[in-house]
């Protein structure tokens, strides 16, 4: 297979689609947004979920000279995408945490001197001063921006890190800008635009309008019953949204009595257990998936029938992208939010357990740097793993709490949480080297992964190393899973401490740990995002009272888009229709009253209004569209009379 990163010029973007990835035809808007890059205009594509946004930037990676850099904070979908890449024989790299510094420095020599094509990076990443360097020597030509709405403060997912990104382009200055986002208001639009120091506006818009999902709001103080009749009745797979870990086992556990298929899904999980319930549901093995909001990103199903919220989400650019997971095929499917009359207080009561005052959020900071065990003045510049649930439990404090404060502390620049990151396997010998030769476990096995330890890592009976479990399976020839079932048999026996592989978030400290009485809170920053916080949960309020305007009228005027008409599928659209054909009905049958009364003899309308009864002003309405109509007529005398 020729691979990608033969430069050649191709006769058509149509070509590049064609030959690397076997369609014929574009999806709505991915032709003008490409075309758009391809004439070097700065591009804010707003693309719902589900509308093809990698191709946007893949396919003219490939069209240009250069590297594509693809910025985005979601390290699981840039191991998703890469492996894809390389696959198809396009050469693509990731750097992240995961990697060790070797491998980082060759994926950066291969974006230099190399045929790599495009290199998937973490905004984080940008701020270091090795990545910078070797910026410089890089023939850049693209830089996409994925999940663009993390650089506006008021976007619902506000990441701090986000707003240094612009501080490449003197760097690479004829480089080109695309921006990517699934949902974003008019505000957070043009915050995007000046934060990226776009050099004019330019915004592609597609509809966000989704013809085929049917959006319903259901009030009721039984979800679970509401649950079962959407279950019962909506053939095809689902996702089920709940708020909190302990409510999607509680969820999951019930339907399962109930002799329903169903898995939960939740970033407390070990990380193979997750892939692997993941995958029984993307493979129809699993019908249902009950999960919190850590499910559902870069997954791509297009065969999901319903999404069900059994609690409201706190913005409604979060709950159109997890209900936007149903009917990415075009396919009628079901986005419903159950609501009980406790929710709205329920919300409003978190909202504010949120928002801690600021002498909080400060005791908040001591407390992670003592669980991080970071003593006064040092860890600068350091990443640690952080247990969030963990740290929750020890000092009982609830995790919206945290998270806000953990936001507030990175924009004012002490610390920041970071996405899931693989941690690499860390080991330490806890005997003395000459007890290694009298072990006598393991046989041949254990002797050859032995020798192969200490002639690869150094230290080991000093400090804790980190290894790599993969490549000591190649060098002794030996299975990953013998390998792993060896490290233990180590561990059991004392001889080692190991920690294996995992993934989960990190905490990096921006600068040395400080005095309590040193941190500075920006009240200003406290109060914008107290304000926009709050404005978004209003939205979102709205759209679950609302009873009158059509649902998908509401999202769409909600991100901008004032150019559309009702859907005519929502709950609120499907209500007007029956009240509609009641009414069509109940007029025929007045209509009808009045000529078998009229067929007897001419009335005058009072006459007539007593011997057919029922609501005067609905008989008068009737007819006086019956006159205008000429179905009856209005006689010399005054009387109503039947037309001959």
């Amino acid at each position: 297979m020729k691979r990608a990163q033969e430069h050649k010029a191709y006769s058509s973007i149509e070509e590049i689609l064609k030959q690397w990835w076997g369609y014929d035809t574009f999806r709505p808007f991915q032709r003008e947004i490409i075309e758009s890059v391809l004439a070097h205009h700065d591009t804010l594509a707003l693309m719902p979920t589900g509308g093809g946004k990698s191709l946007t930037y893949q396919i003219p990676a490939l069209a240009l000279d250069g590297l594509t850099i693809v910025i985005t904070p979601l390290i699981a979908l840039m191991k998703d995408q890469v492996d894809k890449l390389r696959s198809m024989g396009i050469a693509a790299a990731a750097i992240h945490s995961g990697l060790d510094p070797h491998r980082i420095e060759l994926a950066l020599d291969n974006c230099t001197y190399g045929d790599t094509k495009l290199l998937y990076v973490s905004p984080e990443r940008l701020n270091t001063e090795l990545f910078r360097t070797r910026l410089r020597r890089m023939n850049v030509s693209l830089v996409a921006v994925d999940e663009a709405h993390c650089i506006s403060q008021w976007g619902y997912d506000f990441r701090p890190s986000y707003l240094n990104i612009a501080q490449i382009r003197p760097i690479i200055p004829d480089a080109t800008f695309l921006a990517l986002t699934a949902s974003a208001t008019e505000l957070v639009a043009k915050d995007i635009m000046r934060h990226l120091q776009f050099r004019e506006p330019y915004i592609i818009r597609s509809k966000f309008a989704r013809p085929n999902l049917s959006y319903a709001v259901r009030q009721t103080e039984d979800k679970y019953e509401q649950l079962l009749r959407i279950v019962d009745n909506v053939a095809g797979s689902g996702i089920v949204y709940a708020r909190t870990r302990e409510g999607v086992e509680k969820l999951t556990a019930q339907l399962q009595r109930d002799g329903y298929s169903a898995s939960f899904y939740h970033a407390g999980l070990p990380t193979v257990e997750r892939s692997i319930r993941q995958d029984e549901w993307l493979n129809g093995k699993v019908r249902i998936m009950v999960a919190t909001n850590a499910f559902g990103m870069g997954i791509d199903k297009p065969d999901v029938r319903f999404v069900v919220h059994f609690s409201m989400c706190d913005s409604l650019e979060a709950y159109y992208q997890e209900a936007g997971r149903a009917g990415r095929d075009g396919k009628r499917s079901y986005a419903v939010l159950l609501t009980s009359a406790d929710d709205a207080k329920n919300i409003a009561k978190r909202f504010e357990a949120e928002f801690p005052p600021i002498d909080s959020i400060k005791h908040i900071y001591e407390r992670i740097a003592n669980f991080l065990q970071v003593p006064i003045g040092d860890g600068a510049d350091s990443s640690f793993v952080f247990n969030m649930h963990e740290f929750c439990h020890r000092e009982r404090l609830f995790s919206g709490t945290v998270i806000s404060a953990l936001k507030l502390l990175e924009e004012n620049d002490y610390m920041s949480l970071l996405d899931e990151h693989d941690n690499p396997a860390r080991l330490m010998f806890t005997c003395s080297r000459d007890s290694l030769y009298k072990l006598n476990v393991g046989g041949n096995d254990m002797d050859r992964m032995l020798n192969t330890l200490l002639r690869m890592y150094d230290g080991l009976f000093s400090n804790f190393r980190q290894i790599d479990e993969l490549k000591i399976a190649a060098a002794c020839e030996l299975s990953m899973e013998r390998v792993h079932e060896l490290l233990r048999i180590l561990w059991r026996t004392h001889v080692v401490r190991y920690i294996p592989s995992s993934r989960s978030p990190m905490i990096r400290l921006h600068t040395e740990r400080l005095p309590i009485a040193d941190i500075y809170i920006s009240p200003e920053t406290y109060h914008h995002r107290y304000r926009s916080i709050h404005e978004r949960f209003e939205n979102m309020l709205r759209y679950t009272t609302n009873t009158t305007e059509c649902r998908s009228l509401t999202i769409e005027h909600y991100f901008g888009d004032m150019s559309t008409t009702e859907c005519g599928v929502c709950d609120l659209c499907l209500k007007r229709k029956r009240e509609g054909m009641r009414s069509s009905r109940a007029t025929n049958s007045i209509e009808q009253s009045i000529l078998n009364t009229l067929k007897q003899k001419p009335l005058c309308v009072k006459e007539l209004m007593t011997l057919i009864g029922g609501n005067a002003t609905t008989v008068v309405d009737t007819v006086d569209k019956m006159l205008k109509s000429g179905k009856i007529s209005l006689l010399a005398d005054g009387k109503l009379g039947i037309i001959e």
